[in-house]
């Protein structure tokens, strides 16, 4: 492989990384509210953080570009100052950070959702508060299905190409990714260094999966 596709890699391990630690704290609390409380408006929640699942990843990358546009909600003109994201490394991890964000509330409502309520009921009866049953009780008892979690969204992350390309674009060195280095590579003509890159791509992708299934079965024999 070219020094610009392992730059193209290591980047993306990196960058999938910090999207995946930004989305995971905060989508484990949203899978948490969705898992345990009825409120009004939860299927709309609930449907809004699956979208980036179902859209187009372009028709994200375009909402995102839109959104820090000079003129958009979170541009300069209305903040008054440069975000500096549109074609930056910032882009890439939070298009990453979008498109990781339904398979991580996802699997961790599921995860949630497996933990017997009875278990916190005992906990809180023991005069323990509820920050106290959720990080010693609910977390240990979901964490398979957390770190399971964890994992696709990484996975997802590494694979992220449509929004990506729109709001960070394609520059080598710069903002390529792994996908987008397996795009520029094929179009190229580079069919070795496509095929190589191909193969980390599927190798990674088989393991996540893999290593999800492993957890799943885990936590099923578990609950038996």
């Amino acid at each position: 492989m070219s020094p610009a596709a392992l730059e193209a890699l290591r980047s993306t391990l990196l960058w999938a990384a910090l999207a995946t630690l930004i989305v995971m704290v905060p989508g484990t609390l949203v899978a948490w509210v969705l898992a345990r409380k009825q409120f009004a408006g939860k299927r709309i929640v609930a449907a809004l953080f699956s979208l980036p699942l179902v859209l187009p990843p372009t028709a994200v990358g375009y909402l995102l570009l839109r959104l820090f546009a000079a003129d958009g909600p979170l541009g300069r003109d209305t903040l008054g100052i440069d975000l500096d994201v549109i074609l930056t490394w910032k882009a890439v991890v939070i298009a990453c950070a979008v498109m990781a964000t339904p398979l991580i509330v996802r699997t961790a409502r599921v995860s949630f959702e497996a933990v017997d309520p009875r278990y916190e009921e005992m906990a809180r009866t023991l005069g323990h508060g509820r920050v106290v049953t959720f990080l010693r009780f609910t977390l240990p008892l979901a964490s398979r299905g957390l770190l399971a979690a964890l994992i696709l969204g990484f996975t997802r992350a590494i694979g992220e190409f449509g929004a990506t390309i729109i709001l960070a674009g394609n520059i080598p060195g710069r903002t390529q990714t792994l996908a987008t280095a397996i795009f520029s590579a094929q179009q190229a003509g580079r069919e070795s260094e496509a095929n190589a890159l191909l193969i980390i791509a599927l190798i990674a992708g088989f393991a996540a999966v893999y290593a999800t299934e492993i957890l799943s079965y885990r936590q099923a024999v578990a609950r038996r």
